[in-house]
This record gives C-alpha cells, structure tokens and sequence, in this order.
C-alpha cells in the first residue's frame, strides 16, 4: 500500500515485482555513473587550460563508440530477461477471468463450477472503520498463497487496464481481445491496484482488489461461495 509522499515503488509482493526492482536500481545506478562521469568532463574541459587536438584521435571515437554500446548492453540483457519472465506462464495452478466494465469488474474462476461475482467499489458512506477510501470493493479477489496465478484479461464496454502495483501486474483489458498476464503471492496479504486506462467519467472508481490466503481458507471460501 502506498504511502503519503512516498517516493519509492510499493513493496514488492511477487517475485517479478522483485525483479522489477532490482533492474529499476541497477538503471538508476548506470543513469548515475553516466551523469558523474559527463559531468566530471565537462568540469574538467571548462576548467583546465590544456587543450587536446581531437582531429585524429582514433582511440578516443573508439572508446565513445564502444562504452555507450556496452552501456546498452548492460541495460538490454537484464530488461529482455524481465520481459520474459513477465510473459511465461508455466503450469498455472488456478486461472482467473477478469472482465472490466463501465465501471466495476467481474471475475469469473474458471476452474470452479458457477464461481463468479462483479466487484464494485465500496461507498464511502459503507466503508468499515480502518478501510481505505476509493481503494476498498464489495467482493475482493481470493487467490492461495504460494499459488501461480493465470489472470485472462478482457472488457466488455471500452478500453480498461488491469494493474495491481505491489504484484507487478499490468494488463490491458481491450473488447474482443484476450491477454494473459499472472503472479505469485509468496505470503498472506491484501494488494490494493485500480484501473489504469481512462475509461470515462467514473475511471478513478473502479478499485482492483487482491487478497492472499492459505490454501485451506481459501478452499472454504470457494466453497462457500459456489455453493
């Protein structure tokens, strides 16, 4: 859950949030050596009288041609690594259907029987003690702990987007169109996200709502409700 005047991402909560956060470090850390070392040359050509004749300095066009490439490299491998990862889902162990509306969400758990449900944002006039304005809904997701997830994203009005921060999830939901994205929740918790594609005039109330329990409560709750 975000904070009031946080400057850094969420708490990760799954394992390519982890990986996000460490590529995201390891750029900002190449972004700083760069900036030191042009500002330090820049420092120095405006400081020092000693000029250098560069008309035919062979060996200075090959290191400012090969230090950015490798510079790139460092920057590509990690990130196609990332996307990769991102991108495979590998022997789900339950998938969730998540259909975006004007303006709520319905989730459909397709390997149960009759295991649907719309998830609408709480009023705040309804919201219990100690819950969060805009971000709390009627029906949260269940999802077990320790569970690969398969999240099949679609929308049945206009263009909605799919995203839960602390999860590193992030998936369009486009009418006719099917995208797949999925997670991981190492540990019990409840990850808050919203709709992350302006959908009209009610966008910013339609909360996205995760919450991670044991494997066994969440067998009681899947029964309960298909029941």
């Amino acid at each position: 859950m975000a904070n009031h005047m946080q400057l850094n991402f969420q708490d990760a909560s799954s394992p390519i949030m982890e990986e996000l956060m460490q590529f995201h470090d390891h750029a900002l850390m190449v972004a700083l050596a760069i900036c030191s070392l042009v500002l330090y040359l820049l420092t120095t050509t405006l400081t020092s009288k000693l000029t250098a004749n560069t008309v035919n300095a062979q060996a200075i066009e090959l290191v400012w041609t090969i230090l950015p490439a490798m510079v790139l490299i460092a920057l590509a491998l990690p990130s196609l690594r990332i996307l990769y990862l991102m991108d495979e889902v590998n022997e789900p162990d339950m998938t969730l259907k998540a259909i975006g509306h004007q303006w709520y969400w319905t989730y459909e758990y397709t390997d149960f029987k009759d295991l649907t449900f719309d998830s609408y944002m709480t009023p705040t006039s309804d919201l219990p003690m100690g819950h969060f304005r805009l971000l709390e809904v009627d029906h949260r997701v269940i999802v077990p702990t320790n569970s690969t997830v398969r999240v099949i994203v679609t929308a049945n009005d206009v263009l909605h987007s799919w995203a839960v921060p602390s999860l590193g999830v992030k998936t369009d939901a486009i009418p006719g169109r099917l995208n797949q994205t999925s997670f991981l929740t190492p540990r019990p918790g409840v990850y808050y996200g919203q709709c992350s594609e302006i959908c009209g005039a009610n966008h910013s109330f339609m909360p996205i709502v995760v919450e991670s329990t044991p494997l066994a409560n969440f067998e009681n709750w899947s029964s309960l409700l298909s029941s």
